[in-house]
């Protein structure tokens, strides 16, 4: 029988509702790691939760889900660069130490650079192995990108146990700048399970030829989702990620709503007449203009929704949450109700509203249930000043 949620004090801040730039499903990489002994760095990288296996060890030690360094016996810290799969702005880090209770990193920091293809070109190809540890020769090679002295995001900052309550290391960055690899410094040595960087990209629109027809959404173009009425099982932000969704969890599903009607009926088109709906709000990576729509409900046989609708506006750069999801905000329907299907990519083109420019939509599913992607095609309106 299911426990009830463990109720910890612990509050996320707002950057974690923001993209994972570094997460190995959208191409990041590590490029180089001083030591692998335990466990290999590229662990950090993974999307799912880290997990614990009681009792499994490897010719190495205690088998770990996550970035674990030899106890160091020689001088410096354990440090490792990471190519990220989405270059842009970092607002936030997790470093995650779950499962490392003994033996995590008692201190972290991070520190950031945009590389040029031959910049990183000098990193020499990495061998990610258990019980490894990088040569002095590509020490050496490294040590020509001086990313000791790259920028620093985060400070040497303290790290908690990898205990329920203490994993989570939530760490806010003031940066506004476009970042592309970033340095971890452990201090000295130990274990992080996970590395979350929390941003979005920042793409150089101005090299965007005019009337290109590309994602709007998509989190690689800058998208973001902002808010959401509930996220029982997936993340909305899922719902703009690269690529087809992997699997349900690789999507936005929410609860199964309790005030459907004990009995279903439908109008003459099909779609079930129910009281409810779910919301995500997404924010365009630029203003544009949206001519075609895709809805993917891949994955999603007996939990897709019935039906799924999209409003949009036109919001002033400042604009708060708050403002967006004001009842006095003017929200025009951009796609009207469509009956969904199971596991399926939805195309939408004459059904699509020309509404004109564009920076925010509202996705709406009846009653609940799963969305895998969200495509919102069109071009977009660089000179935005005057609307």
């Amino acid at each position: 029988m299911a426990d009830h949620p463990v109720k910890l004090s612990i509050v996320k801040p707002r950057f974690t509702e923001l993209n994972n730039l570094i997460s190995d499903k959208i191409g990041s990489r590590i490029l180089f790691a001083s030591d692998d002994w335990f466990a290999v760095a590229e662990n950090l990288l993974k999307d799912a939760d880290a997990e614990w296996r009681e009792g499994v060890f490897t010719e190495c030690g205690k088998w770990m889900d996550g970035w674990e360094t030899r106890r160091k016996r020689i001088a410096g810290h354990d440090w490792c660069i990471i190519k990220l799969g989405i270059p842009g702005v970092i607002m936030g880090i997790d470093a995650d130490t779950s499962f490392f209770t003994g033996n995590y990193v008692p201190f972290a920091s991070l520190q950031a650079a945009v590389l040029t293809p031959e910049e990183e070109a000098l990193i020499p190809p990495r061998t990610s192995r258990m019980g490894s540890e990088a040569s002095q020769d590509e020490i050496n090679q490294v040590a020509k990108l001086n990313s000791d002295k790259w920028q620093t995001l985060v400070a040497q900052t303290p790290l908690g146990a990898g205990y329920r309550d203490t994993c989570h290391n939530y760490i806010p960055v003031s940066s506004s700048q476009r970042w592309t690899h970033v340095r971890l410094n452990l201090y000295p040595d130990g274990g992080i399970a996970r590395l979350k960087v929390f941003g979005f990209a920042k793409p150089d629109w101005d090299q965007v030829p005019d009337k290109t027809i590309l994602d709007l959404a998509s989190a690689e173009n800058g998208g973001l989702c902002v808010a959401y009425s509930n996220a029982h099982y997936g993340h909305p932000r899922n719902l703009i990620g690269a690529g087809r969704g992997i699997n349900m969890g690789d999507g936005w599903e929410t609860a199964r709503r309790l005030d459907r009607p004990a009995v279903l009926h439908a109008d003459d088109k099909g779609i079930l007449q129910v009281p409810g709906y779910e919301w995500a709000l997404l924010k365009l990576g630029h203003v544009g203009s949206v001519s075609k729509i895709e809805i993917d409900t891949n994955h999603f046989k007996g939990n897709f929704p019935d039906s799924c609708w999209i409003e949009a506006c036109l919001a002033s750069p400042s604009s708060e949450v708050e403002d967006l999801t004001d009842s006095k905000m003017s929200w025009k329907c951009l796609l009207p109700p469509q009956k969904l299907r199971p596991h399926k990519e939805h195309y939408y083109d004459d059904e699509v509203q020309k509404l004109g420019c564009i920076s925010h939509v509202k996705i709406l599913m009846a009653p609940d249930g799963g969305i895998s992607r969200v495509r919102l095609f069109g071009n977009i309106v660089k000179n935005t000043a005057k609307l």
